[in-house]
């Protein structure tokens, strides 16, 4: 019945657009489908709109900013009367006061949010009917572009300011044409959170402290000294700074302005800091102390650290890079000297919202906090935040800065006292980390299971790559014809390659990325509207995460941990799916069972398994049968082609015959140049895709793409680790590598003797070899000396003497038998 509404639905629309008979208003209907015309994204590309759906629902530029709001937002392609009074209101909750223009344009002003992600927002012209709808993308403040924030000029300068020879000016500058007036304020906000932990009163708050300028020039640059805070600003550690139109009373909320990242506000801090600021933190630490041991032990949910640097890198569905430490943008790592990368667990724990963070070193071993202050540490408050957001501890970046760098600054930064930082905040070894499974679909569809079943399936349809019912997890993958290359005359050939892959996870966006047919890239839809990575990289969605880098590269991420990257490759599109331990013995479709057994990883939909995986005709029957129905799919019909190839046709195209073999020609000019370039493991997948493509650069894509593939199973082998081995006291140790093969020296300090091994190896077993290690010192080790030398001496004479009685007693017993045998009267 769906199935026909849906028909019913799209030729209507499509009568009314090109007869004309709309009729019908978008306004407070944005996102849907009316009868004779729609107000939903996809109308755009089908042409089928209501008249005024861009008056209502409205597009805004820019369309994303910082958590801290203060953003002019222009609202594009619609217009608004001069005499109008324009308010904005943020998640049904949150009224700012907006603009019109001299061109008309209505402007909107986003608020101070503790959430990130797509927020929606509606407009008034009269204060009352919210009747256009939007949505604006709030960021967190790290993930944030520089050139949209107050810059702190040499910010270890602010942080540290008050502690030994850190003293003088603070300069800070912005860019000017981010806050519209000839004059600003300069205003401090501080951030707190009270109430009790882990409980419902827990609440953040971001409140106006006090103004460091009134009525300065907006030129981009304000200095000053610091002076000491006034009461009750003095409990206040953490905060930014606001620079906003001075036109405004101080500290107003929700007003045009730029921020700077919240930092450690050392600069004001009381007098005592400036006195003795490592006596200060050390209180402050030992205080945090007392607090983390009352508080609940979130270390026993966080998810375990990759093994090496290759690993964490590859497994791209758990972990992804940390913005602070970053090998790509030249490894400053200031929290973790000594490491060159770090990643973060991409979902907070379950229950108490903390994140995990690992890092490396130049080889690739992870760093461990027993070993350097730039090891890895676990979070309380995942840096990110965590969805619902709004309170505590899942605020992003505030919540983080407030129970995990705060402390760090306390006990680490302005104070030697890591001890009491790193009793609470470990490192996470990596002995029960589980590498992800890869599956891979790419060129003219070849496909390797998550067990390593090599096929290829080239089917022109829709079908299910994977379908797991345990997790609710679903992905889809649609190919289509590809075309002779070599001719550029657009020829199509008896071949398919993978055009767009749909995915969702539970009750998650549904996320499709598909090949952009009219630009060089790849296309991102969020439930059937396309997503713009021009002004951000990341975006937090409902129960998924997207990042694209560039446009040719894509990497979805869903709460489960499982990953989906596509990448774009000469018109083709390859995909790597990553699957968490937690998959086994749940997936089927064309990416198989996961469950390590090869042997059963090409089983129809209908349970029959594939006696000869050499078989194309077999393999092409098994593919077949995993097409998918209109019902169950998660794809976007926005083209008269997509109607008429996918959704009006069956999901299986019936009269598409590929070509399961290539001709062996020697005559063909391709054949010496396919040789060439397909050579070693997965050739066979290179040299089919170069001659039924007529095109070397399609091949070479191919074999780009199973190379990729070998790399990233390669890196996900799993690893033994032994786990940390302390140093003996009185000693040292040489090595900090923990894993499989790796051996650990040890030594002693002067005056003191090693006993047990000098160096152990982690075995296959994941236990080190060899015996204890211990250094005793060598009055000891003399004392023992000569306690056994005696103790030897003294042992010898009593046997001397034992031994020389039972002689005597033996000869005088001899004499007695032998005198009563020579007189028996005796």
């Amino acid at each position: 019945m769906g199935k026909i509404l849906h028909y019913g639905f799209t030729v209507v629309c499509l009568f009314a657009y090109f007869y004309g008979i709309t009729g019908q208003t978008c306004e407070g209907k944005c996102g849907q489908k009316l009868d004779i015309c729609s107000c939903h994204v996809t109308c755009i590309s089908l042409e089928n709109c209501c008249d005024n759906f861009k008056e209502f629902c409205v597009d805004i530029s820019p369309y994303s900013g910082s958590i801290f709001g203060g953003i002019d937002v222009v609202v594009l392609n619609a217009t608004f009367n001069q005499s109008s009074s324009v308010t904005c209101r943020f998640n049904e909750e949150i009224v700012t006061e907006g603009y019109v223009d001299a061109e008309s344009r209505g402007h909107c002003i986003t608020p101070l949010l503790y959430e990130t992600g797509w927020i929606p927002f509606e407009i008034s012209t009269d204060g009352t009917t919210y009747n256009r709808q939007g949505s604006w993308l709030s960021v967190h403040p790290g993930k944030l572009n520089p050139r949209f924030k107050v810059t702190l000029v040499n910010s270890s300068h602010w942080q540290y300011y008050g502690t030994p020879n850190v003293g003088g000016a603070l300069r800070m500058t912005w860019n000017t044409s981010l806050v519209r007036a000839e004059n600003v304020n300069i205003e401090l906000w501080g951030y707190r959170e009270e109430g009790e932990p882990y409980s419902a009163s827990w609440t953040a708050e971001w409140k106006y402290l006090y103004s460091l300028a009134r009525g300065h020039p907006n030129n981009g640059t304000f200095s000053f000294v610091p002076s000491v805070a006034e009461a009750p600003f003095l409990t206040w550690e953490l905060g930014c700074l606001r620079v906003s139109p001075s036109s405004y009373t101080d500290g107003k909320r929700d007003v045009h302005a730029v921020w700077s990242e919240d930092h450690a506000l050392a600069w004001h801090l009381e007098e005592k800091f400036r006195e003795d600021s490592a006596a200060w933190a050390l209180d402050k630490c030992q205080k945090w102390d007392l607090l983390e041991k009352s508080w609940p032990n979130f270390l026993e949910e966080t998810i375990d650290c990759p093994c090496t640097l290759a690993q964490a890198r590859a497994d791209t569905g758990r972990f992804h890079t940390d913005y602070g430490c970053d090998i790509e943008k030249g490894s400053v790592c200031t929290y973790h000297p000594g490491s060159v990368h770090c990643v973060r667990a991409i979902q907070a724990s379950p229950k108490y919202a903390a994140g995990q963070q690992c890092c490396y070193d130049s080889t690739g071993a992870q760093v461990l906090t027993s070993d350097s202050i730039g090891g890895s540490t676990p979070d309380r408050g995942h840096d990110w935040g965590s969805p619902p957001f709004r309170k505590p501890p899942r605020i992003p970046g505030a919540s983080h800065w407030v129970y995990d760098v705060l402390s760090f600054y306390y006990c680490c930064l302005w104070s030697d006292n890591c001890h009491y930082y790193f009793t609470h905040r470990p490192s996470s070894d990596c002995r029960t980390y589980q590498p992800p499974k890869a599956g891979a679909v790419f060129g003219d569809p070849h496909l390797i299971t998550f067990d390593g079943t090599r096929y290829t399936f080239n089917g022109k349809g829709e079908y299910s790559l994977v379908i797991s019912n345990a997790k609710h997890f679903v992905i889809q993958g649609r190919t289509e014809q590809l075309t002779d290359q070599q001719s550029g005359s657009g020829t199509l050939v008896n071949a398919t390659k993978l055009s767009s892959v749909a995915m969702k996870e539970g009750e998650s966006d549904v996320i499709e990325v598909r090949l952009d047919p009219l630009k060089d890239s790849l296309q991102v839809l969020q439930n059937q509207m396309p997503l713009s990575f021009t002004e951000q990289t990341w975006m937090d969605l409902k129960g998924v995460f997207v990042f694209s880098p560039i446009p040719h590269n894509v990497t979805v991420m869903f709460p489960s941990g499982a990953g989906v990257e596509m990448r774009r490759r000469e018109g083709t599109m390859a995909a790597t799916v990553l699957l968490p331990k937690e998959f086994t013995n749940s997936t089927q479709g064309l990416l198989g069972k996961m469950n390590n057994d090869p042997k059963d990883d090409l089983v129809s939909s209908t349970g029959e398994t594939v006696p000869d995986a050499s078989s194309p005709e077999q393999v092409y029957s098994f593919g077949a049968s995993w097409a998918i129905l209109n019902e169950s799919s998660l794809f976007t019909y926005d083209s008269k082609y997509l109607l008429d190839s996918y959704l009006f046709v069956p999901k299986h195209d019936l009269n598409f015959s590929p070509t399961f073999t290539i001709p062996d020609n020697p005559d063909d000019p391709l054949l010496n140049e396919a040789s060439k370039l397909c050579a070693g493991d997965g050739a066979e997948f290179c040299r089919y895709d170069t001659l039924v493509t007529r095109s070397i650069q399609v091949g070479n894509a191919t074999r780009v793409s199973f190379s990729s593939h070998a790399t990233i199973a390669e890196d996900l082998k799993t690893v033994i680790s032994c786990g940390w081995i302390a140093p003996p006291s009185n000693g040292t140790k040489e090595g900090t590598t923990y894993l499989q093969g790796f051996t650990v020296k040890f030594s002693c300090n002067s005056g003191y003797v090693l006993q047990g091994s000098k160096e152990r190896t982690c075995q296959s077993n994941g236990q080190w070899s060899g015996e204890l290690t211990e250094c005793t010192d060598t009055i000891s080790v003399a004392d023992n000396t000569l306690g056994i030398v005696l103790g030897s001496v003294i042992g010898a004479l009593a046997l001397i003497t034992i031994l020389t009685t039972i002689i005597l007693h033996n000869r005088k017993h001899k004499r007695a038998t032998q005198k009563q045998d020579e007189d028996p009267s005796l």
